[in-house]
């Protein structure tokens, strides 16, 4: 008797037509927009992988709930259904919700940080790492140095390297370092997991020097699937158990819920604290709104509560990780490397062996981006050194190990056609790598965070 193939387990019923552009067409765009993938319009791109943040597809549920929001200033019962799921998934009873995830760390690192504090972490985001430096305060990347090499396999590689981080709480007082933080999965290092053995570790150490531990939550839950297909004890919990499990380790957290929660726009922050609660508060109601509602309308936060529900169900996760393994496997036939394994979210080509010829002051990353829209109008993203910035002391730009194209997969959007599609462009990017001779110089940039902004030239 034949297996039945795998199904998605759900049907669509709405689709949104994708227009097909010219080599010329995409030339003159790109060329406009500076070089800038970030400042290309939507409709210049067929097909969009610059984020799986806020671009996912919402389901029937979602969309009902939206209807019952309720847009009261003060007191909205959607805020109360939005807090009564954290507080059952999480277990964090102080929750203030944000527009957004950087939103969310505004609040909380207004609270916390002061100038000159020290902020350790697994490889901290771009916001996450802007905003501790826009405070004139020092991110430390603890990250394990297996991170670094894309070709090893290892099934907890976004890992925090516990004696990197003991030797930072160890040599520094105290009152220096106001929070760990934890992000899950590990976006920088290639939207790699880190393992419940790991987080409990992370979070015994932080205990003895009593310092809080900030869980960074954006895919919290595709971190729990592989806690769950990957590491031993776990594969008969559900979704939600070993969520629960990780936050029980967690003083705080900070979360894009456009991500994992499914919703075009929201976030939150959560703690355990009701003093910390306090301070943060009025922070939350200077920058975003007031507490019941934050920078989120009612109806989005009652999108919000349904999408962390179902979005800790294995069958969608399942669904949404076999797709980007399938953009893996793909490019493994082609011979084309990225960060193995393949992570949650994306897969992150390492563009450093695609073009290992062009020098690192040329922006390699960048380069591979431009290249893979100019050959099918892909918009995915650089992970490297623009991205890394300047070092806020010395000014000199950051060259981090990786240099990293990421193509992220946005949720329940594409099918498996448009993988194919992309892992071909990849390929055929990857079979005319040698013509690729030179890259890009800066031309405008902001002070911090100028990957979304700046501007680029061709170097002829």
């Amino acid at each position: 008797m034949m297996t039945l193939p795998y199904a998605e387990p759900y049907k669509i019923k709405m689709t949104e037509a994708i227009r097909t552009s010219t080599r010329e067409e995409r030339e003159a765009w790109i060329r406009e927009a500076r070089y800038n993938l970030f400042k290309l319009r939507s409709d210049q791109v067929t097909i969009d992988l610059l984020t799986d943040s806020g671009t996912g597809s919402m389901s029937d549920r979602q969309w009902a709930a939206m209807m019952t929001g309720d847009e009261s200033y003060a007191g909205a019962s959607s805020y109360f259904r939005l807090k009564t799921t954290v507080a059952e998934l999480f277990g964090m009873p102080w929750f203030l919700p944000t527009h957004q995830g950087r939103a969310a760390e505004n609040v909380i690192f207004s609270a916390l940080l002061k100038e000159g504090d020290i902020v350790p972490g697994n490889s901290h985001f771009d916001t996450t790492k802007g905003h501790i430096e826009f405070r004139r305060c020092h991110a430390v990347d603890c990250t394990i140095d297996a991170a670094a090499d894309t070709q090893l396999e290892l099934p907890f590689k976004g890992e925090m390297d516990l004696a990197k981080l003991e030797k930072v709480l160890a040599e520094n007082p105290r009152e220096k370092i106001p929070c760990v933080v934890l992000t899950v999965t590990n976006n920088t290092a290639g939207g790699q997991p880190v393992s419940m053995r790991n987080i409990r570790e992370t979070a015994e150490l932080c205990r003895r020097y009593g310092v809080p531990l900030l869980m960074d939550s954006a895919r919290f839950a595709e971190n729990a699937y592989f806690i769950k297909t990957r590491e031993e004890g776990y594969a008969s919990k559900t979704i939600k158990e070993i969520v629960r499990e990780m936050y029980d380790w967690a003083d705080i957290m900070t979360i894009s819920a456009k991500k994992d929660g499914v919703v075009n726009m929201g976030g939150f922050v959560a703690m355990r604290s009701e003093e910390l609660y306090k301070k943060a508060m009025s922070f939350s109601i200077m920058f975003e709104g007031y507490v019941t509602y934050g920078g989120m309308s009612g109806r989005d936060m009652d999108a919000l509560a349904v999408g962390l529900d179902e979005n800790t169900e294995f069958g969608q996760l399942d669904t949404r990780i076999r797709q980007v393994r399938l953009l893996g496997d793909l490019l493994d036939q082609y011979g084309v490397p990225y960060q193995r394994p393949a992570g949650g979210h994306a897969i992150f080509v390492d563009a450093k062996k695609v073009l290992p010829n062009l020098p690192k002051e040329q922006f390699i990353a960048q380069t591979l981006a431009v290249e893979l829209y100019l050959e099918a109008g892909i918009r995915g993203v650089e992970i490297g050194s623009i991205l890394a910035d300047r070092d806020p002391e010395t000014h000199e730009n950051r060259y981090p190990a990786l240099e990293l194209l990421r193509l992220a997969i946005p949720r329940r959007v594409y099918t498996d056609n448009h993988i194919r599609v992309i892992a071909a462009a990849c390929r055929n990017i990857f079979e005319r790598r040698a013509e690729i001779t030179t890259g890009y110089r800066i031309t405008f940039e902001a002070p911090i965070l100028r990957h979304f902004t700046v501007e680029l030239d061709k170097i002829r």
